[in-house]
């Protein structure tokens, strides 16, 4: 019975520790699709894309407070095993957007491989983070 008990302390606290689904988010999420359209909205979200261009979405519960930002693009090298500097680059948003879309002819990826992505302030601080995979076509 004292070892139910403490399995049982154990499960409640950890209730406790492990947010529940449906929380708001404290930072912003970024994802990826195909495009953006005004009256369609997103589409082809996915995180695994062919070489070329595609669009980074960021959202958030509340106004992101951010207004210079920019996209940096980190790649994988299977010989060090570490994720090397790509590419970056710059927007400007309204500090009040909760949702945003970034498209750019420079948001393109032409070498396959596996990206970590992400969101990064005027001071370079990583605001959000994700990853993208491009294959061969």
């Amino acid at each position: 019975m004292k070892k139910f008990s403490i399995l049982a302390a154990i499960i409640v606290g950890l209730m406790y520790l492990i947010p529940a689904t449906g929380q708001s988010q404290s930072k912003p999420i970024i994802y990826f699709c195909e495009r953006y359209d005004n009256d369609l909205g997103e589409i082809g979200q996915s995180s695994t894309f062919t070489p070329g261009y595609f669009t980074v979405m960021a959202k958030a519960d509340d106004a992101m407070g951010l207004s210079k930002v920019s996209i940096q693009f980190d790649r994988y090298d299977l010989n060090t095993e570490k994720f090397t500097y790509y590419k970056k680059v710059p927007f400007t948003i309204s500090p009040s957007m909760k949702y945003v879309f970034f498209e750019s002819d420079k948001l393109s990826i032409e070498v396959p491989g596996v990206y970590r992505v992400y969101l990064l302030d005027e001071y370079d601080a990583t605001v959000s983070a994700s990853v993208i995979i491009v294959k061969s076509r």
